[in-house]
């Protein structure tokens, strides 16, 4: 889907597909049959953007074979389909019974991630519609917070500076860029916006970026204005926007309140749970089972941000919200001004099939219904900050 905003500038709207499992060439063709054609039938539009995952296997196989990828682009286009950006965070196995802590493996001190993310880029460089001026990769906040010495922080940069490197020799092999952002994650090695700052400083080619993950922000309690005025200042541009929502609970020491939120703790993902006093300090957990319970128990004394994405159109059923006025919010400092200050919008809900099982969607129609709630929201969100659907 693409939106107008009144500068000129085309802004692409779509779900990642990280939602669904399919991790071979041919699981993502069925996937794109089962979720995807019915997601844009459902929003009665002609055209609907996907930011694509493709785990490491598929991305090395396709990277090796332009040949195959433009098949994969035929097939997209003749599903009313279109990819400009590609998620790049998991490696593979997103969809295991208990990911957790893997999802950041490998990470940016290792030569896989920097080849995994060139890859992509070479896939990317072929799926673009010829009309879009560049594409975008999200990737991890660089590694988990532990271990994170001196060395690996050394050998990150040294990955990095590689990855500038092949995207620029790329952008002139290609004719069009191909652009990284970093996507800062509660209790990782870059969790906030001022740690990519840091981490970036002296990459100013405009391929390296943030990739703004909008749950991520509100978890670690990040005000979205303070946000893109330090990104502005550094001249750091927004790669792209996860468009999520994460899981709030206003009096975590209500026991109908805890009761709801261990609806909520499950063994697949990672759930970094912080706690923000009226002081300002903030508490962490990093999981929410440890923030409920044991040695490393929040406090409970003040309202508790969680990591868990809930449906941007549904908030969680009471007494627990999302966090849903924060992306009004950072949409429309990003896209209700004069300029657009961000062009590729991914709706990132992964978390569909472990939601609490009275909210869960019950079969393929179910989450497709879900995920074009979703997109809905989002372009009546963007549309409402005076965008216009553009014509396919």
């Amino acid at each position: 889907m693409r939106l107008l905003h009144p500068d000129g500038t085309a802004v692409h709207l779509g779900y990642c597909t990280n939602v669904h499992p399919a991790e071979d060439l041919a699981g993502i063709l069925g996937q794109l049959d089962r979720f995807a054609v019915p997601v844009r039938e459902r929003l009665g539009s002609d055209r609907l953007g996907l930011g694509l995952w493709l785990a490491h296997d598929v991305a090395r196989e396709l990277a090796a074979d332009r040949a195959a990828v433009a098949r994969l682009r035929a097939e997209l286009a003749a599903r009313g389909l279109e990819v400009v950006t590609l998620n790049g965070f998991p490696y593979r196995g997103f969809h295991a019974p208990v990911v957790k802590g893997a999802v950041y493996h490998p990470d940016w001190t290792t030569a896989d991630r920097l080849a995994y993310t060139l890859d992509l880029a070479d896939v990317l460089s072929v799926l673009l519609p010829d009309d879009v001026p560049h594409g975008s990769i999200s990737t991890l906040p660089l590694a988990w917070r532990e271990p994170w010495d001196g060395a690996r922080r050394a050998a990150a940069g040294e990955r990095i500076r590689a990855l500038e490197a092949g995207l620029a020799e790329r952008a002139v092999r290609d004719g069009r860029p191909v652009r990284v952002g970093f996507e800062p994650e509660p209790g990782c090695a870059v969790e906030t916006v001022e740690q990519v700052e840091a981490e970036l400083a002296g990459f100013a080619g405009g391929l390296l970026g943030l990739c703004l993950d909008v749950c991520h922000l509100a978890v670690a309690f990040e005000d979205p204005a303070d946000v893109l005025a330090r990104l502005a200042d550094a001249g750091l541009p927004v790669v792209k926007v996860q468009a999520s929502c994460a899981l709030q609970a206003a009096d975590p020491a209500d026991p109908a309140v805890r009761e709801a939120l261990a609806g909520f703790c499950e063994p697949r993902f990672l759930h970094q749970t912080r706690e923000r006093a009226s002081s300002g300090a903030v508490s962490t957990a990093d999981d929410l089972g440890e923030a409920l319970a044991g040695p490393g128990a929040l406090p409970g004394g003040a309202p508790w941000r969680v990591h868990f994405h809930v449906p941007l159109h549904a908030p969680p059923q009471p007494p627990l919200t999302g966090t849903s006025d924060v992306l009004e919010r950072t949409l429309g400092l990003l896209l209700g001004g004069e300029a657009a200050l961000a062009d590729h919008i991914e709706v990132e809900t992964y978390t569909w099939s472990v939601l609490p099982a009275a909210q869960r969607p019950d079969g393929d129609a179910a989450l497709a219904a879900g995920i074009a709630a979703e997109v809905a929201w989002a372009a009546g969100t963007l549309t409402g900050l005076g965008l216009k659907e553009a014509a396919a």
